[in-house]
């Protein structure tokens, strides 16, 4: 059937986000403004941190039900992308009531309120479900996890799984970037700053993962939306490396001291909360259904390179 000229364009989807504030938040949105695809709603604690924001920003608390209901009944999304969560995970071993208020109560809030829209749930998970004994992992691998991070995002898939909602589950490990006024480090900022400063460093040499550019997993997430994708993917890079590992390359990129790195083993250190020793994804089923293709670890030290300079 030919359109006429006048003929009304058919209407954008809407899609709600989470944790807009944070650093997937922040790419998610960006990336979703960029392409125009959907009508982009977003929420966060407190005041909208994204400069030039091309999108509807609501401040919400997403642990208290009653405001989240009001929301949500109020946009009708079509998609909900739900990635706020407590992730510092020493902290959610000392404070284990606000992460479970954060990670599985927010979840169970937010997935009540889709039911009664029908709206696809997606919903962003870790690779610390996992007990660390092997890897990488493929998207049938048992969850058994070390922490109380991994034991709070373990019972929000579950209640996502039980749910009545069209889900998926976008399951990621090692996130790093650089997102607007967040303070926030990580591997590659940290031995780059160290090291120019004449630092010597300790980085672990037993601990495995596949690390996530912050704009790879967002582009993952985005693609499940747009293709309204369903069940569990891993969504990370491909780079199965340990963090000695990163921390050479980061140094070989920025022509820095190798011989400040001292490689040791994890045991050294003591946090309250244990780490899984092996994870990393292996991203095959996101590959073949959503075109999936992430950066490698040394085109992303590359990105943020260039951000870094962007930034200063």
């Amino acid at each position: 059937m030919t359109m006429g000229i006048n003929s009304p364009q058919p209407s954008k989807k809407k899609i709600f986000i989470t944790g807009v504030n944070g650093l997937l938040g922040q790419k998610l949105v960006t990336q979703l403004a960029e392409k125009e695809t959907f009508e982009v709603y977003g929420c966060g604690k407190g005041d909208c941190r994204i400069p030039d924001q091309k999108f509807e920003y609501i401040s919400l608390d997403i642990t208290q039900k009653e405001s989240v209901d009001q929301v949500i009944a109020q946009i009708e999304p079509d998609i909900i992308l739900h990635g706020a969560a407590m992730t510092n995970v020493d902290e959610c071993e000392l404070n284990q009531e606000a992460a479970y208020e954060i990670n599985v109560k927010a979840t169970e809030y937010l997935v009540k309120a889709g039911e009664k829209l029908s709206a696809h749930f997606i919903f962003v998970s870790t690779d610390f479900i996992f007990s660390g004994e092997k890897g990488p992992l493929d998207e049938n691998a048992i969850p058994a996890p070390v922490n109380y991070y991994g034991e709070t995002k373990l019972e929000a898939e579950k209640i996502v799984m039980a749910s009545s909602v069209k889900w998926a589950i976008a399951r990621t490990v090692l996130v790093f970037g650089i997102a607007h006024d967040m303070s926030r480090s990580n591997i590659i900022l940290w031995v780059k700053s160290s090291l120019e400063a004449g630092k010597n460093i300790q980085v672990v040499d037993d601990q495995f993962r596949t690390p996530t550019l912050a704009e790879d997993l967002a582009t993952g997430c985005n693609l499940i939306a747009e293709k309204g994708a369903e069940g569990i993917y891993n969504i990370s890079g491909k780079d199965f490396m340990s963090p000695y590992e990163m921390a050479i390359m980061t140094a070989e990129y920025f022509n820095l001291d190798q011989s400040l790195i001292a490689r040791v083993d994890s045991k050294i250190f003591t946090q309250p909360a244990k780490r899984p020793l092996i994870t990393g994804f292996i991203i095959d089923k996101a590959q073949k259904d959503l075109g999936f293709e992430p950066k490698t670890f040394r085109t992303a030290i590359a990105i943020l390179s260039k951000q870094i300079i962007l930034a200063s």
